[in-house]
């Protein structure tokens, strides 16, 4: 098991980024769409724990595919929880990613997002170099583009959400 935490700033505030992440599979396809071609919902209604959707990403991403498992969602406290079931981003050696993402307010009324991420290998295996960089990759991916690209769209659509 590994498990690292990064945060991203925004001058969003956190209840509309928090609704956003839970608008997720409508709004990132149409934001970013050369890095997620879809996001379909296979069971639940996309708000609630339990939710499962496949994400199939775009051309520029190293994976093909996801499922998504919505452990926790704390409408009052900004906390979502959620758990990569499947899909090629596990490799061979690992057996779930668990993230937990906290949404607070910054000083300047914007939001500071916690990002939690725990890696779970299969058995007794080790997270090598080259899932070390699959790692890496992913993290630059949320905290970067997706949180960017989300910044940018409320800049654009203030009154969206």
């Amino acid at each position: 098991m590994e498990a690292i935490t990064y945060d991203h700033t925004s001058p969003i505030p956190p209840a509309k980024l928090f609704n956003i992440i839970l608008d997720a599979d409508k709004l990132i396809p149409r934001i970013l769409p050369q890095a997620v071609k879809s996001v379909d919902i296979l069971q639940g209604d996309g708000h609630q724990t339990g939710t499962i959707y496949a994400a199939q990403f775009g051309q520029g991403s190293p994976h093909n595919s996801v499922k998504i498992h919505v452990d926790e969602v704390d409408e009052e406290n900004f906390i979502y929880k959620c758990t990569v079931i499947e899909g090629d981003a596990l490799q061979d050696v690992i057996e779930k990613i668990a993230f937990e993402s906290r949404f607070q307010c910054s000083a300047d009324g914007g939001s500071i997002i916690s990002i939690n991420s725990t890696y779970y290998t299969k058995g007794d295996a080790e997270i090598t170099e080259d899932v070390q960089e699959i790692i890496k990759s992913g993290k630059e991916i949320a905290a970067g583009i997706l949180f960017e690209a989300l910044d940018a769209y409320l800049s654009a659509y203030p009154n969206a959400y």
